[in-house]
């Protein structure tokens, strides 16, 4: 049946007629399917207009030979800046290049602007699958899989490698005998100096994660200065987004479980239903703050206005948790009423990877200071979530509900030729996104 989200969809949706990836469920008949996945973003800004991709000469390599059309705000343009496989957390250095990790490679890439192309350049190779990075003035941070370094950065060099942390947990380590399904890391600088570091969850239920030292499914801070790194939030299953907001609080974009049982009272209780997983649990954006918990695997931040309604409407702000009724289906592992309410969320299983703040003047085109999230689309979803690049409003020391920037990259049949995984804001106030499926780095001006 078709579940309606509170706010309408961004104009411009593409139609889906066929299911990605699926798995085997059990429990009643679904409802008919969506022809267009439900998206939480809002039309309170200007609606999405068709705008081809510009791949300038020597770039356009599959999936840019042939024509691309994405779905932007009108008189936003949209380049190929850069080729670059396995593209995926961004960060700008000081003097003005943008830095890329590629795990799948163990590098991280140094594009100097420049030109209709940029020049590229390998900063740092030899790595570990190294995933976030981040600066704390002249000192660059690379998390790779089993732990945080950092580096001098200097003129387009790095020097004076240094292991900040060690064993983080990942598939090499000892007691998961080779099972580890995010072994990708993320890291941000706190304002005081503190470091904050993703460290997700060793499968979609593991409540051993829990228990673990370092705790798996966990936000682990580094005091200013340096030291042990403690937990500092928990229940965060995949929480991958890891940016510091304009007041300096610590936000996190997260994976959040798949296949959930139905939890409420009737003869579908427990059952694992198509139409319920659809929509559920939502995909949370947290504030984090010391000792919070977010629930995996016990508690699910929920959507359903009407919990226990097929046809509920879905809300995405300030979200209550229920009990996951295969988990905690008593609630003495947990109880999630004494949890707060999720800030902000997407729809489910959308699978929001990079985030960033952007501050004063913010994005053009009446959007302002916020959040960006690389919204990298579902794998279990019927029919698939679409892949976009997201905004969230900053206002009032929090975020608003998520308005889509570009969308486009799935094709009718659920098949997709590009999936974004983090967009920042450059020096020349244009955006730039990345794209490990297209293997490119997008330029977004406005007009």
């Amino acid at each position: 049946m078709k579940r309606a989200p509170l706010h309408a969809m961004v104009a411009g949706g593409l139609a889906l007629t066929m299911a990605a990836c699926s798995s085997p469920f059990s429990g009643a008949s679904e409802p008919p399917r969506e022809t267009v996945p439900p998206s939480s973003g809002t039309v309170d800004v200007p609606a999405l207009a068709p705008t081809d991709v510009r791949p300038p000469a020597g770039t356009a390599a599959a999936p840019f030979d042939q024509t691309r059309t994405l779905m932007a705000p009108p008189g936003w343009t949209i380049g190929v800046w850069a080729r670059l496989p396995g593209a995926r957390l961004l960060a700008w250095t000081p003097d003005r290049r943008l830095l890329v990790s590629r795990p799948k490679f163990g590098d991280v890439v140094a594009l100097i602007p420049g030109g209709s192309v940029p020049s590229q350049s390998t900063l740092v190779g030899g790595l570990d699958q190294p995933h976030g990075l981040a600066f704390s003035g002249t000192t660059l941070y690379v998390a790779e899989s089993d732990r945080l370094d950092s580096f001098t950065y200097r003129n387009g060099a790095v020097s004076g490698s240094r292991v900040v942390v060690d064993g983080l947990p990942d598939e090499k380590s000892p007691e998961l005998g080779g099972a580890y399904a995010h072994a990708l890391k993320s890291v941000a600088v706190g304002k005081d100096g503190a470091l904050y570091i993703s460290v997700g969850s060793t499968g979609n239920i593991s409540a051993d994660d829990r228990d673990a030292a370092p705790e798996r499914a966990s936000i682990l801070r580094v005091p200013p200065g340096g030291g042990k790194a403690s937990t500092f939030a928990r229940g965060v299953r995949n929480g991958t987004g890891l940016a510091i907001d304009p007041d300096g609080g610590v936000w996190t974009a997260v994976n959040n479980r798949d296949n959930i049982g139905y939890p409420h009272a009737g003869d579908d209780r427990g059952k694992v239903m198509q139409w319920y997983v659809n929509d559920q649990p939502l995909e949370p954006l947290a504030r984090l703050t010391q000792g919070r918990d977010l629930g995996w695997p016990y508690c699910n931040p929920d959507p359903d206005l009407q919990p226990g309604k097929k046809d509920s409407p879905l809300s995405y702000t300030n979200r209550p948790f229920v009990r996951d009724i295969q988990t905690n289906p008593d609630g003495t592992r947990l109880d999630c009423a004494t949890l707060p309410p999720v800030e902000q969320g997407i729809g489910a299983h959308s699978a929001p990877l990079g985030m960033s703040f952007v501050t004063s003047p913010g994005l053009p085109g009446g959007y302002g200071p916020g959040a960006l999230v690389g919204v990298h689309g579902s794998w279990n979803r019927k029919p698939p979530r679409p892949p976009e690049v997201s905004f969230f409003a900053w206002k009032d020391g929090t975020l608003g509900p998520q308005r889509t920037l570009l969308t486009g990259f799935q094709n009718a049949d659920g098949s997709r030729w590009g999936r974004p995984v983090m967009a920042v804001q450059g020096p020349d106030h244009a955006l730039y996104v990345s794209d490990d499926l297209a293997g490119a780095i997008y330029r977004v001006t406005t007009s």
